[in-house]
């Protein structure tokens, strides 16, 4: 490659680099240095406040436990969808696409609403349940874990199913046969051979959902209320009512260093695996 050549390249990536900096590195950089601000000068106080309270790691350990319950109720959902959009006609595999994605072209916000209404006391869903004599006159789904869970869930199975989607369709179709021809059966040959190659997009699909449940904020705020606390709640309600912007910071940290710590033995791995 002639100097030439570099100096192209170096001018094409150079927007990408700089709105990369700005965008993400700066703001990264100044969350760091707040959180550890103080009247004198650095301190990891907020850090200390936060891994000594109870209640903060109460709310932390709600955020992981939720985000890693949604995961798995979008692999186990989102893992059979995808093998059947993958293996009908591609007329059929389109639409049932748009389907999975319409969802996308709405509002987060307003999906949580319509929630909202299904979940509530005079909602459709607790309704039937007391028709049905599962429940009591005042059960309702509203300010739980269970429907944070329904609402994540039904906004995040997309990413799940397009990711495995991805791999299960380059997966070749005569290893199946070849498996059957031994004499497995339908579900040994999903466990023994689709299931395996279809781990990178579990995989992918999984980090995608479990990071984006543990920093969602809207759904799990109108679902759950104030009565059950995630992280990214914590952190809003720091900066907005208490104006604790260095606690705030810190929290942030937590959650960020978390999802780094999840993502970097994917990407070690990955590198392997592809190059």
């Amino acid at each position: 490659m002639t100097m030439t050549d570099r100096a192209e390249n170096t001018l094409l990536i150079l927007p990408g680099l700089v709105l990369l900096v700005l965008a993400f590195f700066v703001p990264i950089a100044q969350m760091l240095v707040l959180s550890v601000a103080g009247e004198n000068g650095p301190t990891l106080a907020h850090f200390q406040r936060f891994l000594s309270d109870p209640y903060y790691l109460n709310v932390l350990w709600r955020t992981v436990r939720l985000s890693a319950i949604i995961t798995l109720i979008c692999a186990l959902i989102g893992f059979p969808l995808a093998y059947i959009m993958a293996h009908v006609s591609a007329r059929a595999r389109l639409w049932l696409v748009i389907m999975v994605i319409l969802p996308l072209m709405t509002s987060v916000v307003v999906r949580t609403f319509g929630w909202m209404v299904l979940l509530s006391r005079s909602g459709l869903i607790p309704e039937v349940l007391r028709d049905m004599g599962l429940v009591g006159r005042n059960f309702s789904l509203m300010q739980t874990e269970t429907a944070i869970v329904v609402g994540m869930v039904q906004v995040l199975l997309p990413f799940m199913t397009l990711s495995i989607l991805g791999v299960v369709t380059r997966i070749d179709r005569r290893l199946e046969e070849a498996a059957r021809t031994m004499g497995c059966g339908f579900l040994q040959t999903l466990r023994t051979v689709v299931l395996p190659l279809s781990a990178p997009g579990i995989v992918a699909g999984s980090l995608l959902v479990f990071t984006l449940s543990a920093s969602s904020f809207v759904t799990p705020n109108l679902l759950g209320g104030s009565r059950i606390q995630v992280l990214a709640a914590s952190i809003y309600r720091s900066v907005t009512q208490t104006l604790d912007w260095p606690f705030a910071a810190a929290q942030a940290v937590i959650l960020f260093v978390g999802i780094l710590v999840l993502l970097m033995p994917y990407a070690r791995l990955s590198g392997r695996t592809n190059g």
